[in-house]
């Protein structure tokens, strides 16, 4: 390593220590931690002080101090050197202020020495060092304090600009979802618009005549297309709604057994293939909750088992204990691929991986999320590919 010093009294090897800090720490507060106590025995303050310029009204604010020395027993009282600050971005360059020689108290006496916090034209803030009763900042150290202000402005501006990179990818990937929400919505008005135009318009033909059963199967098949829509319209609605905190929870006592056995058989109506296995061990005790939600939730979680594990029988267990209810909704399907366990439950995320024929907007597992939480629960999934999913709910007996 090279050997030598920048100014009198600082060794070569603690400026390459403090490049490395300032470069390795993603926080440059917390690399100020560590810089202080590399510095200070080479050169020494007693208060450390940075303010930070605000871009938009011009104002100081100080963003990190530290009471090192002589002022740290009574830091609320000492000087914090916000006028010299005023001057540093004033000049945009070092300013030294030396206090009067009269006076005994050493805390009444503080030398200061400002710099600012610029890259190349643009100006951060300043940095403040003070020494109180002396000795006076010597000049053949100014080179480095200006190294260590430069060195803290760069790590700052890569904080700001590293921040403002992750809010616009942020910002982009929420615009790239509403994109393809919509794009996803557009597909699924599509399709049951287009059965109901067809159908409506096959049966309105003046130059052909239907017989009572085919105009039967032809409006059952626009009712259910109707149907269909009018859940893709709830859904959207329910899902900003729950994301804005407008929907209000109706709580009450409720049975879950009775809400899941109404859900049971509404879904068999739907689908009568499916087959659901009801596992409760003792009668449960009822719980403070909103019946509509839960069943909404219930609803979407077997419906979810029709669409991506078609064929295979559903399993709903509930267990009690002191803290609450647990539930599980087991199936046999394909699984969930481990990439997107994590994601599945975000707003308008589909699994890329299903068939075409398989119909959703990704809002589904969202609102169910939405409304486990409204209760103070948790909603959470395993999965093995080629062996299935398990849906886990925990409710609270009070929310």
């Amino acid at each position: 390593m090279p050997t030598g010093e920048l100014s009198p009294g600082v060794p070569i090897e603690v400026v390459f220590t403090l490049g490395r800090l300032f470069g390795q720490i993603s926080s440059w507060r917390q690399a100020m931690d560590e810089v202080i106590q590399v510095v200070r025995p080479h050169f020494v303050f007693d208060n450390l002080v940075v303010y930070w310029l605000d871009p938009d009204t011009l104002n100081l604010e100080v963003c990190y101090a530290r009471a090192t020395g002589r002022g740290k027993s009574a830091e609320a009282d000492v000087a914090w050197g916000e006028a010299l600050s005023n001057q540093v971005i004033e000049q945009r360059r070092l300013v030294l202020q030396e206090p009067p020689e009269t006076g005994e108290d050493r805390l009444q006496r503080p030398y200061m020495l400002g710099l600012p916090l610029q890259v190349g034209e643009t100006l951060l803030g300043a940095m403040i060092f003070i020494r109180f009763g002396g000795p006076p900042f010597d000049p053949n150290t100014f080179p480095f304090a200006e190294f260590l202000s430069q060195q803290l402005a760069q790590a700052i501006l890569r904080e700001r600009l590293a921040h403002e990179v992750s809010r616009l990818e942020i910002q982009y990937s929420g615009l790239q979802a509403q994109e393809d929400f919509i794009s996803a919505l557009s597909h699924e008005f599509r399709t049951p618009l287009g059965f109901i135009k067809g159908y409506t318009t096959t049966l309105l033909r003046p130059d052909t005549h239907w017989d009572t059963t085919t105009q039967r199967e032809f409006l059952n098949i626009i009712d259910q297309e109707t149907d269909r829509m009018q859940e893709l319209i709830d859904n959207l609605l329910d899902s900003a709604r729950l994301q804005t905190g407008r929907i209000k929870m109706n709580f009450q006592p409720v049975r879950l057994d009775s809400v899941l056995n109404d859900v049971i058989a509404r879904t068999q109506l739907r689908h009568p293939e499916l087959e659901v296995r009801l596992q409760l061990d003792e009668p449960l005790s009822p719980l403070l909750a909103d019946p509509q939600r839960l069943a909404q939730v219930f609803e979407n979680l077997l419906s979810n088992a029709v669409k991506y594990a078609p064929g295979s029988p559903v399993s709903i267990s509930i267990t009690s204990d002191a803290e609450g209810v647990h539930l599980t909704f087991e199936d046999r399907g394909p699984g969930i691929p481990e990439k997107y366990r994590q994601k599945i439950f975000e707003r308008f995320f589909r699994v890329p991986d299903v068939q075409p024929s398989v119909h959703g907007t990704g809002l589904g597992l969202f609102i169910c999320k939405q409304i486990v939480q409204a209760h103070q629960g948790q909603i959470w999934v395993e999965s093995q590919p080629g062996q299935g999913t398990v849906f886990h709910i925990r409710l609270p007996w009070t929310p």
